[in-house]
């Protein structure tokens, strides 16, 4: 009985990350659409949004996380981070400007920002210990299942030409949804212990761990925004259809893997997942800048697709496992940052590489981050032995 509700738990958050995602990927493909083409933003521009929203994001994850274990209000932090979606989609629909939307990104990845953390802190604190890959895995299916849903439905408006604010109205229905599940969600207070109040210099953490964060946030720095995969996909030629289409298959193909990718890691190890996930994302970025052909591309979205479900799951594991069992909310929400800050570093150079350089610089300069960072994080697991790499005997 006991392990059903487990499961519940998980499934419940997952339903609530599956209506909200679908809420925000009905827009979000669209958005580097009405901006370079309704609002006459420059690739720069973009960026520039981009990188500031997610900046804003990463910062809150470490307070949002931090909060969530100290005060044991995780719950009522997701709720209100997934309540910024809907009020993300209001300002949208006022925005007649780039300077608009870019309010309306600041709230949405602030949302973001404080929900991120307690929601995964939720994740491992509802989960076995054992099947932690799994139950992030099972977390990232749901969600990349709305955000395959939402992409089909901007698909669709794309392709009958609905006006770009109507699909803003229409995004807001999924999203209320969503949060509306979040208080089914348990939070499990009871069999957290009660510790003294955490400074972060006192915030003692695996090495390997400290070595990983470093390594990804380096790859971070050339991983930039989704939007600019959408862009160049449009600059190659292909329909703006066609680029919802391709945004659809590489949700599909996140979806698919994201299960069997975390329960991989937990049978094998983290390495067995991360170090292949990093590989296929340097190769896909690179492939980006080379390949122009419509089947090319269709390969790299699915690809891009294999690397997301295979990153997600076993490396919030890795990092969940590796952390004081306490403050699993407070050092997610750091990994959440480091992602945060250095996605706000790659996609204003990005933006620049495209602008002063050209479209493939970006591709070029990611694809290489990504192989070498792979290389590092192989060296950086193997290092604390066999036992080190399995899911299941990591330490909490």
């Amino acid at each position: 009985m006991k392990r059903k509700i487990v499961i519940s738990n998980i499934v419940l958050i997952g339903m609530v990350s599956l209506f909200v995602d679908m809420s925000t990927e009905m827009v979000y493909p669209i958005i580097p659409l009405f901006l370079t083409a309704s609002l006459g933003a420059s690739p720069a521009i973009v960026g520039v949004i981009e990188g500031i929203a997610e900046s804003i994001a990463s910062l809150l994850k470490v307070f949002s996380g931090y909060i969530g274990d100290v005060y044991h209000h995780k719950k009522r932090l997701t709720f209100i981070g997934y309540s910024a979606s809907v009020l993300y989609k209001v300002f949208l629909l006022l925005a007649t400007s780039w300077a608009g939307v870019l309010i309306a990104r600041i709230i949405d990845r602030t949302g973001k920002g404080i929900r991120t953390a307690p929601r995964d802190a939720l994740v491992a604190q509802s989960s076995d210990r054992k099947k932690l890959g799994g139950s992030y895995g099972l977390h990232k299916m749901l969600d990349m299942a709305g955000s395959s849903a939402g992409a089909f439905l901007a698909f669709i408006f794309v392709t009958i030409g609905l006006k770009y604010h109507l699909a803003f109205l229409w995004s807001i229905i999924p999203g209320i949804i969503g949060i509306l599940i979040i208080p089914l969600v348990r939070e499990n207070n009871a069999a957290v212990q009660k510790t003294e109040r955490l400074t972060f210099r006192g915030l003692k953490l695996d090495g390997r761990l400290k070595l990983y964060l470093v390594v990804m946030f380096i790859f971070c720095l050339g991983n930039s925004s989704n939007t600019f995969l959408l862009l160049k996909a449009r600059a190659n030629g292909f329909s703006a259809s066609q680029v919802m289409l391709f945004y659809l298959i590489f949700n599909i193909s996140a979806s698919i893997l994201a299960i069997p990718s975390g329960k991989f890691s937990d049978r094998f190890g983290r390495s067995s997942i991360l170090v292949p996930g990093y590989i296929i994302y340097g190769l896909v970025y690179v492939g980006f800048a080379v390949l122009v052909s419509k089947t090319s591309i269709v390969a790299l979205f699915i690809a891009y697709g294999a690397y997301t479900a295979f990153i997600s799951g076993a490396e919030r594991a890795f990092v969940a496992e590796a952390s004081p069992a306490e403050y699993k909310g407070t050092v997610l929400g750091i990994y959440g940052m480091l992602q945060g800050a250095g996605l706000l570093l790659s996609s204003i150079i990005a933006g620049l590489m495209w602008d002063h350089i050209n479209s493939n610089a970006p591709f070029w300069f990611g694809g290489i981050l990504g192989l070498i960072s792979a290389g590092i994080i192989a060296v950086i697991l193997r290092s604390g032995g066999r036992s080190s790499t399995k899911g299941a005997k990591s330490a909490a």
